[in-house]
């Protein structure tokens, strides 16, 4: 991955409900609060910080075993972010879990467990966000065994 700097822009269309703008060749995403402020006619930005962790430890496992030639879809990963209250009574995200589910048995994968030790690190969403929200993580394969 290169280093290099992001751009989205972000339309306001009715209340709470924007345009996401990612660049060319990209879809614009609708973005929206759920009721009562918005209509939730898109996903919420507690969503889409959620999708954010999820994707980008989706995408770390599987560079890491591909790196070692293992095919290991079809990846799934179910993402729970916990919204609650902060000591001074402001909502905030307090912690997400993050469960990623392998698409095949962990038997049928060699270096499993050096990937398994690994894969977290390089997550730059993930790490930069676990920064300051906790993030538990699990990894299952495809029989349901917890790996990590």
């Amino acid at each position: 991955m290169s280093e290099s700097s992001i751009q989205i822009t972000l339309r306001q269309q009715q209340d709470y409900r924007f345009d996401v703008d990612f660049g060319d060749g990209i879809a614009v995403l609708q973005a929206d609060e759920p009721a009562p402020l918005g209509s939730g006619q898109g996903p919420s930005p507690v969503q889409l910080l959620a999708a954010a962790v999820g994707n980008c430890l989706s995408d770390s496992l599987l560079f890491a075993l591909r790196k070692f030639k293992q095919a290991p879809e079809p990846l799934h990963c179910t993402i729970t972010a916990e919204v609650g209250r902060n000591a001074e009574k402001r909502l905030r995200v307090l912690k997400m879990t993050a469960v990623l589910t392998l698409g095949v048995p962990a038997a049928t994968l060699e270096h499993l467990d050096r990937v398994l030790d690994q894969f977290e690190a390089y997550c730059t969403v993930t790490q930069s966000v676990g920064q300051g929200i906790p993030i538990e993580l699990q990894v299952l394969d495809s029989e349901g065994l917890r790996l990590k």
